[in-house]
């Protein structure tokens, strides 16, 4: 496995506070972190993760090994556990991204791997079912636009290829329900994560019988929902051994790592949230779920909150993995990855806004429909003799701050919200310089809060709430302090206001839109 990184201090004085322990399970890096009932981290251990592929499968198939993902949580876990204590963990929950699962046995055991959101193979069946529904029926119900990762997409692929696997199977598990599963021995899906499937009626919050219908499978394939904050199970003597948890102490549910992020973050009700990582999700958080003509044609997408009542309408666009590219394009030559961020960004600060006249458009979610704007590839244009590689790489940052702010646009329409500050978490929220751009493309304040890990914070609370300290989700998230930062937007978001209005994924007509 190689050794786990320690990432935050090991400073304790006196006693250790009792802790819950939150593995953060990310498609790129798997965390655990210990954190105490102030929301702070008292320790982290991290491990790259990455998708492999299908030994039996076809060229570019990718799915999950669920053993090496376990074995990784495992090793994270004892490490956390020789740092803080046995006796201090009081509870455990996962955290995951969403999309994917698969089926399995009564026992937890699978009858066909987890197959990748990054994996082709559902494209022919998103068609098929956009066109029996229609794109706009399918949005109605569950929110979510047609994008090829969507658990629905998944399910009928193996009931037109491998039905076996279905027939065999008990329950469908995301892949936080298969890593608690390994915990407790209990099979449960979280209403977060259950959110993102494309199955679920978003404004009951129920399974939609006619989506069920369309694939075979009724209610009964699915555990009951479960909300943050229910009490799963208990860590079983396996479990136990396996990690150095204590036997018997409470499996709480959390789910889908993107809904904890406001919680965790302090986030307020002025604020708009930007959770960005390999992915950026640009959301606000809404009393009802927001599926008029608008939002669809614009892409949006709304999920469950973590705090029950409560939506998410979303933005779903490449963040940081393009950034990753760009590091391991053309920086290799720096190989300690810290060092690498650090000289992108030193000589990336050197250059003035435009780059040079570089522009980068990301690559986009992969869709259908009103999505199609999102099935873009990169583009890098304006390359001249005397562009470096830094040129490249504030273009990235650029173009990611462009693309933001359409997004912020958009949810401004669809919703009637217009948010006066932007609150950032996640990996992407260390990078100054970005968060810098992020104010000045935007034009307004960002918010970066001294709470790096607000998924793992917000996560933290459901595991709170399982314990008995908070009484919900909402007492939590009220409970928990927040420090923040503001970044103010600089003397440059005048020039990048004109730049945004050169930039090629922008419609015409919007340069006075946050002058209004």
């Amino acid at each position: 496995m190689g050794a786990l990184r320690q990432v935050l201090s090991r400073k304790r004085v006196g006693a250790v506070p009792e802790l819950v322990l939150v593995v953060d399970c990310g498609s790129t890096n798997i965390t655990a972190a210990a954190v105490d009932g102030q929301g702070r981290l008292v320790a982290s251990a991290s491990q790259p993760n990455g998708a492999v592929p299908q030994q039996d499968g076809e060229e570019g198939w990718l799915v999950w090994d669920v053993d090496k993902l376990w074995g990784i949580v495992c090793d994270a876990i004892r490490e956390l556990v020789r740092e803080v204590g046995t006796e201090s963990v009081v509870a455990v929950t996962v955290a995951t991204w969403g999309a994917d699962g698969a089926p399995v046995t009564a026992d937890g055991d699978l009858t066909y791997p987890v197959i990748c959101w990054q994996c082709p193979r559902t494209e022919p069946v998103m068609r098929r079912l956009t066109e029996q529904f229609g794109a706009r029926r399918l949005f109605n119900i569950t929110g979510y636009q047609a994008i090829r990762f969507n658990t629905l997409y998944k399910i009928a692929w193996l009931r037109d290829n491998v039905p076996e696997a279905l027939d065999r199977a008990d329950k469908w598990l995301m892949v936080a329900g298969l890593l608690s599963h390994r915990l407790c021995g209990e099979l449960s899906m979280d209403v977060t994560g259950a959110s993102t499937m494309m199955m679920l009626d978003l404004e009951k919050v129920t399974w939609s019988a006619e989506l069920l219908d369309a694939v075979g499978v009724d209610e009964s394939f699915f555990p009951k929902l479960a909300y943050p904050g229910d009490v799963i199970g208990k860590v079983t003597a396996a479990a136990a051994e396996q990690t150095g948890l204590r036997e018997g102490i409470p499996v709480v549910a959390s789910g889908h790592d993107t809904q904890f992020a406001p919680i965790g973050s302090g986030a307020t009700e002025e604020e708009a949230v930007l959770s960005t990582g390999t992915w950026e999700i640009a959301m606000l958080r809404t009393s009802s779920p927001v599926t008029n003509d608008f939002a669809f044609e614009e892409g949006i997408l709304t999920e469950v909150d973590a705090v029950p009542g409560l939506y998410d309408p979303q933005l779903l666009m490449m963040g940081s993995g393009i950034l990753e590219w760009v590091r391991e394009n053309l920086y290799a030559s720096v190989a300690d990855r810290p060092k690498a961020y650090e000289t992108m960004i030193g000589e990336a600060r050197r250059l003035k806004p435009g780059s040079g006249g570089v522009t980068l458009v990301p690559s986009l979610v992969p869709g259908t429909g009103p999505t199609r704007k999102y099935a873009t590839r990169g583009t890098i244009a304006g390359l001249g003799l005397t562009s470096t590689r830094a040129h490249i790489y504030r273009a990235a940052l650029e173009g990611l701050c462009f693309q933001l702010r359409d997004a912020l646009r958009i949810l401004t329409e669809a919703t009637g919200f217009r948010p006066e500050r932007l609150r950032v978490v996640g990996g992407g929220s260390k990078n100054e310089l970005w968060n810098q751009l992020r104010a000045d493309v935007c034009r307004m304040p960002v918010v970066v809060t001294e709470k790096k890990d607000a998924t793992v914070v917000g996560a933290a609370v459901a595991a709170w709430v399982g314990t008995g300290r908070f009484s919900s989700m909402a007492e939590g998230e009220r409970q928990i302090p927040i420090e923040a930062e503001v970044v103010e937007p600089s003397a440059d978001a005048d020039v990048y206001e004109e730049l945004f209005v050169r930039y090629s994924m922008i419609p015409p007509g919007l340069k006075d839109f946050y002058s209004r």
